[in-house]
């Protein structure tokens, strides 16, 4: 008995499939959701992941998504420009944002260094950070990369790079569960850890 497909739908479940964490039936069901619209919210949909892709670029400072040359924190002159927090990826900046505990700047990574994966420092943006530091503005730079061998390990490289500037290198106290990430963490957690945090 031959199976029952429809092209265009199986399209569709194979593109949300290709999302990190989505298995078949969560496709199925988000294809199914996207086909119950109504044709106006089909387009309007369409075009947010349009607009999303041709609007959000890097930030020239802090590499976090940006609408603009320089994202609306390092635009914000009462931040503590004398504090930078270095991050994996734009969504642990939106979890350490939801705490409003902390009012410096970030320094976005994109990445770690994963010898493995064929990832190593001029990978990701530490020469960015690097151009940053170099005008004495900034004091302290606290390593909030995630507590994986990946992780420890950048934030060991980065801060065997920085401590011939004088440049404070504090890493994070975690109650975060070692390989967890941080984009999961709740904010009284996140909270603790920006609060416990060790110099390097």
């Amino acid at each position: 008995m031959a199976g029952y497909s429809i092209a265009s739908l199986s399209k569709l479940v194979e593109q949300f499939e290709r999302m990190p964490g989505v298995g078949h039936k969560s496709a199925q069901r988000m294809a199914f959701y996207v086909l119950n619209l109504k044709p106006e919210q089909a387009k309007t949909f369409a075009e947010s992941i349009l607009q999303a892709h041709e609007k959000i670029k890097q930030c020239e400072r802090c590499c976090n998504l940006s609408e603009e040359a320089l994202c609306p924190i390092c635009k914000n002159e009462m931040r503590d420009q004398t504090t930078i927090c270095v991050v994996e990826d734009p969504r642990d900046v939106m979890a350490f944002e939801r705490t409003h505990e902390f009012d410096g700047t970030y320094h976005v990574l994109r990445g770690v260094i994963s010898p493995m994966n064929g990832i190593g420092p001029e990978d990701i943006t530490i020469k960015e950070l690097l151009a940053r530091l170099s005008d004495g503005t900034v004091k302290e730079v606290i390593m909030a990369t995630n507590p994986t061998v990946e992780g420890e390990a950048t934030a060991m490289y980065i801060s065997r790079l920085l401590k011939p500037m004088g440049i404070t290198v504090s890493r994070l106290a975690y109650g975060v569960p070692v390989g967890a990430d941080l984009e999961y963490a709740d904010e009284v957690t996140l909270t603790r850890a920006l609060e416990g945090r060790r110099t390097l």
